[in-house]
């Protein structure tokens, strides 16, 4: 069970330290999806009692992060074909409000930082450094959704992203790293758009944007559904 334990703040209950470490280790995928939860591991790794852990997966599973399987115990929730569909679409119901109001609200300097942040995401794209392409990735979309000013819809913004980031770390080979360069032409097509204060174009580039990535992952899943009943079928 890799995870990665940082130091503990002084102002952090025991109870959100290891709540914090466990959602963190989750979203990237240290801990896998469908890998178990032992409360006493954890918290001999994390140095607190069993206390604060099951408290802390208590809010996890409230998240949709945790299950609690019967005769199994607390497991870290897969990623399913379910659970990518509602990431994206309620990315792309955020964000074409977001863009709505970005289109009437941004101005020349807010979108010339877009670009340098689309910009940025072409040389990371160019020289293969794909971490700092989806860190970038994630700063774009924030940034969109901050023009909007509306704080609720940005904080909503955050933990989506944290979902969408924790399923491109899982299926980055199989699926992301075939859709670079696609997203990156619809990310310039978006600065494009929001410089010409177009909201009609803005809300039909996210639709596309945030569609073609869900069919992109639906399709691999469907793929490696197929490739497993196969392997499962083939007779001996």
């Amino acid at each position: 069970m890799p995870l990665t334990v940082r130091k503990r703040t002084p102002h952090r209950t025991k109870q959100e330290f290891v709540y914090r470490t466990l959602r963190r280790a989750i979203m990237q995928c240290e801990l896998a999806p469908g890998e178990r939860l032992v409360i006493d591991e954890l918290a001999r790794r994390l140095g607190v009692s069993a206390i604060p852990v099951r408290e802390a997966l208590q809010t996890l599973q409230s998240e949709g992060l945790v299950l609690n399987v019967p005769h199994v115990g607390a497991t870290v929730a897969p990623i399913s074909r379910e659970s990518i569909i509602e990431v994206f679409t309620v990315l792309e119901g955020l964000e074409v409000v977001a863009a709505r109001e970005a289109a009437r609200r941004a101005s020349a300097e807010d979108v010339d930082g877009l670009g340098e942040i689309v910009e940025g995401m072409d040389r990371a794209m160019a020289a293969d450094r794909y971490e700092e392409w989806a860190d970038l990735n994630t700063r774009f979309h924030l940034a969109l959704s901050r023009l909007a000013g509306m704080p609720m819809l940005h904080e909503m913004m955050e933990r989506v992203l944290d979902h969408w980031d924790r399923v491109r770390r899982f299926y980055f080979a199989g699926v992301l790293s075939h859709r670079l360069e696609q997203a990156q032409q619809e990310h310039h097509a978006l600065v494009g758009a929001l410089r010409g204060k177009d909201a009609r174009a803005l809300e039909e580039i996210l639709r596309v944007h945030n569609q073609g990535a869900m069919a992109a992952y639906t399709v691999y899943l469907q793929g490696q559904a197929h490739v497993d009943h196969g392997a499962t079928a083939r007779p001996a």
